[in-house]
Parts: structure tokens; C-alpha cells; sequence
């Protein structure tokens, strides 16, 4: 179990074959804003609350592909990523006034983006996206001259056994997950962002990495990589 937990964390985004390399998102530096610019991005906004346009449209440029990321991974659907992140943006703009210095700009941002893709993936269209995305989707080949045909398999197997398991983890368990390891939110910054306790993001993430480890192992994915 602890072996497995560590190819999970692994592929999560920590090294070695990422789950989501074949994707258009990017992960690390474009997934995730550094806590040092939430002085100026509070400035930001409270200028756009004054009207001043250009300042919302350097929080635009700034946040676009950290929340198309996120889009992305929540949903699972590469092709509605930057739709749902325009529609994201859209709400924060109507919603300008409800922003109050006191939380961090990033803090109000990824909520409306939660909220918003929690609402997309409730349509009914989605009811079968992960059984649909076991057998559709198409998983990046593993790049490297050193790895035997056989590993490379082994792989993809678990690259798109982890897919699935992300897609089909419970709504705040994914959310709690993403935030955690793709936009590398610490846990009284994930607390704030989903509205829970402290103990509450810890016990989410646990259990969001236990459920991966067990969606893993129902596929059958040999764990010897």
C-alpha cells in the first residue's frame, strides 16, 4: 500500500510520468500563482472595483491558465477547459463587488471556479465521462530510450487507470486534491477556498489518495514500474 501511495503521489504531478502530459495544460509554473503577489492582486482588483478595466485585465492574464488547469482537471474535458475558464471569468467580473481585500484575490477566484465546474460536471452529459474516458481517452507515450516495451505498457496502463480514478474521485476530494497538488495550495489556502476546517482538508486528501490507490489496483495495474 505504501508503495502504491508513492506511484500515485508520483504520478500525481511529482515526477515521472505525469497523468496529465498529453493535455494542453501545463503543470507547476502554469498551474499555480505564488501567495507573494496576493498584495498586488488585491490591489488589482480593488482598482477594477474603481473601474479601472485594465487592472482586471492583468488578473485575466495573469490567472487564464491556472484556472483553464483547473477547469481541465476538475472536469476532465480538455475541449471545454477554456470555454469554462471564460465563463469563470465572467462571473468574477459580475461579481467584483462581493470581493473584499480581507481574502486573498486567488482565495475568491478558485471558489467561483470550483462552484462553476461542480455545476458543470452535475449536467447530465457527464453521467458517463469516466467509463467513457476509460476506453476513449489516449494516454502520452512514455518518452524515454532507457524504458523496455514492457514498462512503457505497464506505464500507460497506470497513466490511464489514475485518469479515471481522478475523474471518478468524489466532487470535494478532487477539489482538495487539485488545489493540493497542481496548484500547490497550502492546507489553510485550500480550507478557505472549499469553506472547511483545517482537519477536514487533511482527511480529504487522505482519503482522495487511499481512493486512487484503490481505483489503481481495481484495474489490475501492476505497481512494479
Amino acid at each position: 500500500m505504501i508503495f502504491a501511495l508513492q506511484i500515485v503521489a508520483q504520478l500525481l504531478g511529482f515526477g515521472g510520468v505525469s497523468i496529465f502530459a498529453s493535455a494542453t495544460p501545463q503543470r507547476q509554473n502554469a498551474g499555480s500563482v505564488h501567495s507573494g503577489d496576493e498584495d498586488a492582486d488585491a490591489q488589482l482588483m480593488l482598482g477594477f472595483q474603481k473601474g479601472q478595466r485594465s487592472c482586471f485585465d492583468q488578473l485575466f492574464q495573469k490567472y487564464k491558465r491556472p484556472v483553464i488547469n483547473f477547469a481541465y482537471r476538475f472536469t476532465g474535458r480538455q475541449d471545454r477547459a477554456e470555454e469554462l475558464a471564460q465563463e469563470i471569468f465572467v462571473k468574477c467580473f459580475s461579481a467584483k463587488e462581493s470581493y473584499r481585500p480581507e481574502a486573498k484575490f486567488s482565495t475568491w477566484l478558485f471558489r467561483i471556479a470550483r462552484n462553476h465546474c461542480l455545476n458543470e460536471v452535475r449536467k447530465p452529459e457527464y453521467r458517463h465521462q469516466v467509463s467513457e474516458y476509460s476506453e476513449q481517452e489516449k494516454v502520452s507515450p512514455i518518452a524515454s530510450k532507457a524504458v523496455t516495451p514492457e514498462a512503457a505498457l505497464a506505464a500507460r496502463e497506470l497513466q490511464r487507470a489514475l485518469r479515471v480514478a481522478l475523474s471518478a474521485l468524489p466532487e470535494r476530494q478532487r477539489t482538495a486534491l487539485i488545489l493540493s497538488r497542481f496548484h500547490h495550495m497550502s492546507y489553510d489556502e485550500i480550507a478557505a477556498t472549499m469553506k472547511v476546517s483545517l482537519s477536514a482538508v487533511k482527511s480529504l486528501l487522505n482519503r482522495a489518495k487511499e481512493f486512487m490507490v484503490t481505483e489503481v489496483q481495481k484495474h489490475g495495474v501492476r505497481h512494479d514500474l
